[in-house]
Parts: structure tokens; sequence; C-alpha cells
């Protein structure tokens, strides 16, 4: 009797087991079955491998022409004029590469340098401060300029660097100032001194 009641027992749980297998499993499907999605491309075309982008590479912005470049600094000056402000200075148009160290002197405000725009050949006198269209004078020395510079890149980075120009040519004017003009020396006389006449020789007497 026992015997035949535990047999039937393990049939029971066999069965049950085997029940819930076939319910995990049907439920497994059904949410696979759920969750399945397609390739996403159509199976009869070439398959063709994924494009790889390349990250650019920063490139530093180049400057505008000389041309532009003066052209929108008369612009600036017309509207600082139109508002009564003071209009800017010429050197905000010209790039650092541009101007050429031609002269360093003393003056009341302390040193100036004597600039030339090489794209214009023009000349301009310039103090620390002064800024230009990628940089700005930082300090006048005897013998040389220095600036910083500005670099601007193509992911909008802003660099900023020392840029020192040394002086390019003889002081002239520095000599200018400091040279004293001496009084011209008399002419000289150019016109030959008029010969003695010779006089005659006495007649001898006979």
């Amino acid at each position: 009797m026992n015997h035949t009641k535990m047999i039937k027992q393990t049939l029971q749980a066999a069965l049950a087991a085997g029940a819930l297998l076939t319910f995990s499993a049907t439920a497994f499907a059904q949410e696979a079955s759920t969750t399945y999605r397609g390739a996403g491309r159509d199976p009869f075309t070439k398959y063709k491998p994924p494009v790889k982008r390349v990250k650019p590479v920063p490139q530093p912005i180049a400057a505008p022409s000389i041309e532009q470049r003066i052209a929108a600094y008369k612009t600036q000056k017309a509207i600082a004029m139109n508002a009564q402000l003071p209009a800017p200075k010429p050197t905000t148009a010209l790039l650092l590469s541009e101007a050429q160290v031609t002269g360093i002197f003393r003056t009341p405000r302390g040193y100036a340098a004597m600039v030339e725009a090489k794209p214009i050949k023009l000349s301009y006198v310039i103090y620390p401060g002064e800024t230009f269209y990628d940089g700005m004078l930082v300090a006048i020395e005897e013998d040389r300029l220095v600036f910083r510079k500005e670099t601007r890149w193509s992911d909008g980075r802003r660099e900023m660097n020392v840029e020192m120009k040394a002086l390019g040519a003889t002081n002239a004017v520095k000599e200018t100032l400091t040279t004293t003009t001496n009084p011209a020396p008399p002419a000289a006389n150019t016109t030959s001194p008029k010969p003695k006449e010779e006089s005659a020789p006495a007649q001898a007497k006979q």
C-alpha cells in the first residue's frame, strides 16, 4: 500500500516538473519572439561595410586678405565716428608678420617704436598696448618688441604665444632725434686770384 502511494507521488512530482519546464520554455519563446528585431537591411542587396568617420584634425584659421581687413577697418572707423567714439588704430588691420620694426626711441610716455606695414608701405608710431589683427604689443625694449600673438583654430581654440621682433634696420628715428646739425662750412672761393701785371723791362741806355 505504501509502495503504491509512493509511486503515485513520484509520478505526480514528475508531471509537475514537466509542466513547469514546458511553461518556462513557452514563456521564454514568447518573450524572445516579442523582442526579436530584424537585420535592418535588405537581405537581397549587396553588403556594404560601414564607413568609418575620420575625426577632422584642427587647423589654424587663415587671416583674411589685406584688402578685406582694410575694408573692415574703414567700416569700424566710420561706425565709431558716427557714434562719436575714438576710432580704432590702423594697426588693428595688420598682422604681426606684416609689421617691420624700423626704429625704437624714447618719448615722455616711455619707449615707442616705428613700424612699417610692408603690404601698404606706411609707417606708424606704436606704444605698448597697441593692438594688431592677431596680437598685441606687450613691451618695447632697447632693441626689440615683445608681442602676444593669438592663433585661432578651427575647433574654436585660441592659442596665445609670445613673439619677439628685433630692430630690422638702423634706428633711423633715434639717430634723427639725437643728431645735431652742424653749420655748413663757408663756401670756398673758387675765383682764382688775378695775376700781377709784369712790368716792362727797362730799356738799356745807349
